[in-house]
């Protein structure tokens, strides 16, 4: 029903190209128009004068001719009428084109974005990214078990056995008897003497010795 409507307008179809044209003949009848005007009032007046003169023969064809131009000027207002109401139906009609055509780009922009986001394609997609989720988990999975002689350990057992050596090592501790703090040497304040010398294990021996000889 609306196919002519998105059809290649041809020059002479094209609705402004009309428009233009509608409005050159509207204007060329105007014109028209105000000459039919002025020849009016000009048999106007000539029949005034005839009739002043007394001719009234003049006078009448005068009139007559009047009549003829009053005639063709109401011709003229209907074509112009029958030009404006053209004129509406035209631009209203275009109007009416150019909004369908918008309809329609719009149609083609919701379905091609309707394709693009298919429900089926949509479900597909969310199902894919779901199965590369669980694969990849299953690959981490076991990349992190242990291989070789460690997959055969018992996790139990060796918490047990951790246990038992942090036992032995806390009884070692609390076993182990408490050293002696190592003997301090007192020595003299820097820059002062004792007053007395020090003397050695022999010489304290002579002292002695000579001591007790004096008392006898």
């Amino acid at each position: 029903m609306f196919s002519h409507f998105f059809r290649k307008p041809k020059p002479e179809h094209n609705p402004i190209a009309v428009l233009d044209k509608l409005n050159e003949t509207l204007e060329l009848l105007e014109k028209k128009e105000d000459v039919l005007l002025k020849k009016v009032n000009a048999e106007k007046e000539k029949a005034i004068e005839f009739i002043r003169g007394k001719n009234k023969r003049g006078a009448a064809q005068c009139v007559k001719r009047k009549k003829l131009y009053e005639q063709q000027i109401e011709q003229l207002g209907n074509f112009q009428l029958r030009i404006h109401d053209q004129m509406i139906m035209l631009e209203g009609a275009t109007v009416t084109t150019e909004t369908v055509a918008a309809l329609r780009t719009g149609a083609a922009a919701m379905k091609a974005v309707q394709k693009a986001t298919n429900i089926d394609d949509v479900d597909k997609t969310v199902e894919e990214i779901s199965q590369q989720t669980d694969n990849m988990r299953m690959i981490q999975e076991a990349l992190s078990a242990p291989l070789g002689a460690a997959s055969y350990f018992d996790e139990d057992e060796l918490e047990a056995e951790l246990e038992e050596l942090e036992a032995g090592e806390l009884e070692e501790q609390l076993l182990q008897p408490a050293t002696t703090a190592p003997a301090v040497s007192v020595q003299p304040p820097a820059g002062r003497q004792p007053s007395h010398p020090v003397m050695s294990n022999p010489e304290v021996d002579e002292l002695t010795a000579l001591q007790a000889e004096m008392a006898l």
